[in-house]
Formats: structure tokens, C-alpha cells, sequence
């Protein structure tokens, strides 16, 4: 079969990107400026992030348009609903394949107006939204927002997925032509190398202490009692050890009053993201709405054994005993013994963290641009075959994303 050819035209339609801080605009932009780097030529549609952003003109090109916040996540938008645009700027510019990574109006909007002329276009599902219900109090909802989920997605070529967790659960939900594309990790930014004995200073830690570590958004989805809770069964145990939340979000203010002692560092980015991250000893993980997790694999090449649920990154990367421990998915008690064992055997943690470190090695980024150029061109080439067995073609497709353990 020959490939569509070298060079493609991609539209990414996304309601978050880069400067957002946030696992899938980070992991666009890695993806998006790897197919630039590749010869491809990439536009990407998204919300305005503020009065005075207009876009960027260089490729990738950047096109900003009108949103609105999202509820409980006010930093993010949804882009209004821009069928009409869409028409007009796929009829003009004749993109070979549209990428719609979020399911908000914007998305939907690329959806509809792809399928009316005829370009091929795939979904990304990277945010458990249905998960989420419960946790914001409207869980009456779960089954209308998953349905949602599925009729969006269903209308698309493909959906991509970034663990065969996820891949499992929405084939069991009724959505069609899911494919894994994992996630890579900086290996050059997230290192043990970034240690930081100044910054622990700060934490106010000896050399032989220990500090715990949660990397995330400060929101109920993401479990912050389980985290503080364990942290506390870990302190009854281990005299002296840290507890240290990077990220904010809506429940920061109130859970630092509540916890005077944790150390609470608000937001981090970059370098020093990634000094926070190697300072610490070891990473705790609580979420149970993950997607895939970021930060998991983040913390892992960054030489700390984690703590968290078997599931996502953490049931395809950890393993238990060696590089970290799983507890089984929801259970809070399994993860408290669990914390317990970890507080038990401090003198462990360096060797499971260079364990961590080793178990990751082999995710560098080349290999998910590597996956996701190869299978744009087969689903262009497949398209422009004229068959009407899509489903079963792409099925007969390879692929692996970057999920299975490392040998």
C-alpha cells in the first residue's frame, strides 16, 4: 500500500493549549511541534486566552477564537460553537485531516463541518469529564455525559486514547475505532540530576529526611483527602518526613488552611517544575480520573518511586515492590498499607527510584510523533481508497502507542 504523501496539512481544533498548564495542552504542543519539525504544515484552532491574544502566524499557525470559561475551571475555556467558519476555512485551505482533541462546542462545531465536505477527521479523549460528575455534584449525570462522549467521538474516523485502560472502557461503552497513542516523557528535563539541596532547604528538610510529593491541580477530582490522609498515616511512622503539594486550583486555600504543615508551592513550570519534582523522595498519586497521568511518568524519570492506583500510566509503568506500589483501583485502604509499607522502608526508596527512573527510559517523544504521523497518512490513504469497510481496515492497522512496559 503506498502512503499519502510526505507532507500533510493538519487542523488541530483544541479548547487548551500551550501556555495552559495542563497534561493534554502539554502534550499537543509535543506533538504538534514534532509534525511541524517533520516537514508538516499545522494549523490550530483554539479560545482566545486573553483580550489581547490574536493568534500567531508562524507554523504551527495559531488561530484564536471566542470563548467562554469553563465551569469550576475558570482559567480554561470552551470555544463558542463555529460551524460556519470551519465551512468556509476547510473549503478554502483544503486540509488533508482535522484533529479534534476536546469535546466542547469548538470541537463539535470541526466535527460537523468536516463530515458535510468530506475531510477525514479523528478525536483525541484525554479527560475522564463523566468521571468527573460525581466529584462536582452533579453524578445524576454521568450517564448522559458519557453518552455525549460516545455519539461525539462515534462521528469521527478514529479515536485516539492514551492507555489501553481507557481503550478498554470506552470499547465496552460503545465507542467505535479506538486506537492507543501513549505519552512520552522529557527524559532531558525530568532527571535526578535537577536535585535541589537549596530548595529543600526552603521545605525546611535535613539531609537524611524525607519529603513526599503531589504534582497536581488542587481540585476534588483529584482526590486531596486520600493524599492527606495517607501523608498523615506516613507521619505517624516516619518522624520528620514532608509533605509538599505543587499545582493550585480551588481547593488550595482551603486545604492549607487546614494543613498549616504541608508545603504548599502553588504552580510550577519548566526547570523548576522539574527541580520540584527531583528534590522530592517520593511521589504520591490518589486521582482516580486519570486518563493516562503525566505526572506519574514525569516523577518516575525523575528518580522517585510513586504511590498510586493500578490503573492508567501507573498500572502500565509501576511495578510493585520495585519501582513504586499500586493499590488495587479505589481501594483507600489498600492504598493506606500501602503508604504504611513505604514508611516503613525509607532506606528503599533511592533504589526504587533508580528503578523508576530505568522503567521510563525508552518513552522519549520521537516514538509517539513516530505513531501518530504514521497513522494520519494510513487513515488519508485508506480514505482516498474509496472502501466502505473503514472499521475493519483500520483494525488490520498496527499499533502499539507507547503503553507496553519497557523489556
Amino acid at each position: 500500500m503506498e502512503l499519502f504523501g510526505s507532507n500533510m496539512k493538519v487542523v488541530f481544533v483544541t479548547e487548551t493549549y500551550f501556555p495552559e498548564v495542563n497534561g493534554v495542552a502539554m502534550t499537543l504542543k509535543k506533538i504538534i511541534d514534532g509534525l511541524v519539525e517533520r516537514g508538516h504544515e499545522v494549523e490550530v484552532f483554539r479560545p482566545r486566552q486573553s483580550k489581547e491574544d490574536t493568534g500567531r502566524r508562524n507554523n504551527p499557525r495559531e488561530i484564536a477564537m471566542g470563548g467562554f470559561p469553563i465551569p469550576r475551571y475558570s482559567e480554561l475555556k470552551f470555544g463558542w460553537p463555529a460551524k460556519r467558519v470551519f465551512l468556509k476555512y476547510f473549503l478554502n485551505e483544503h486540509p488533508d485531516l482535522v484533529h479534534v482533541v476536546t469535546e466542547g462546542p469548538l470541537g463539535f462545531s470541526a466535527i460537523s463541518a468536516a463530515r458535510k465536505i468530506g475531510i477525514p477527521c479523528v478525536t483525541d479523549f484525554h479527560t475522564n469529564f463523566h468521571a468527573y460528575s460525581k466529584h462536582y455534584k452533579f453524578g445524576l449525570l454521568h450517564r448522559l455525559v458519557l453518552k455525549y462522549l460516545r455519539w461525539f467521538h462515534n462521528r469521527a474516523l478514529a479515536t485516539f486514547v492514551p492507555s489501553k485502560d481507557i481503550a478498554r472502557q470506552l470499547k465496552e461503552s460503545g465507542f467505535h475505532n479506538v486506537r492507543v497513542l501513549g505519552r512520552g516523557v522529557d527524559l532531558s528535563r525530568f532527571s535526578p540530576g535537577k536535585r535541589n539541596m537549596a530548595l529543600r532547604s526552603e521545605w525546611g528538610v535535613w539531609e537524611d529526611e524525607m519529603v513526599v510529593i503531589y504534582v497536581s491541580r488542587v481540585a476534588a477530582e483529584k482526590n486531596f483527602e486520600l493524599a492527606i490522609r495517607a501523608y498523615r498515616e506516613m507521619e505517624d511512622i516516619l518522624p520528620g518526613v514532608k509533605f509538599v503539594v505543587v499545582g493550585d486550583g480551588p481547593m488550595r486555600q482551603e486545604l492549607a488552611e487546614a494543613n498549616p504543615d504541608i508545603i504548599f508551592s502553588g504552580m510550577r513550570h519548566d526547570e523548576d517544575l522539574a527541580s520540584h519534582f527531583s528534590s522530592a523522595d517520593l511521589f504520591i498519586f490518589p486521582s482516580l480520573t486519570e486518563t493516562f497521568g503525566n505526572v506519574v511518568t514525569e516523577a518516575m524519570a525523575s528518580g522517585l518511586p510513586v504511590l498510586a492506583f493500578d490503573y492508567a500510566a501507573s498500572g502500565e509503568y509501576i511495578e510493585s515492590g520495585v519501582n513504586g506500589y499500586k493499590a488495587e483501583f479505589g481501594d483507600e485502604e489498600d492504598f493506606y498499607r500501602k503508604a504504611i509499607l513505604l514508611a516503613k522502608n525509607p532506606e528503599n526508596w533511592t533504589a526504587m527510584g533508580m528503578a523508576a527512573r530505568e522503567a521510563v527510559e525508552s518513552l522519549g517523544w520521537d516514538h509517539i510523533i513516530d505513531q501518530i504521523e504514521r497513522d494520519f497518512r494510513l487513515f488519508l490513504n485508506t480514505c482516498n481508497s474509496d472502501t466502505e469497510d473503514f472499521p475493519n481496515v483500520l483494525e488490520s492497522i498496527p499499533h502499539e502507542g507507547n503503553t507496553v512496559r519497557p523489556q
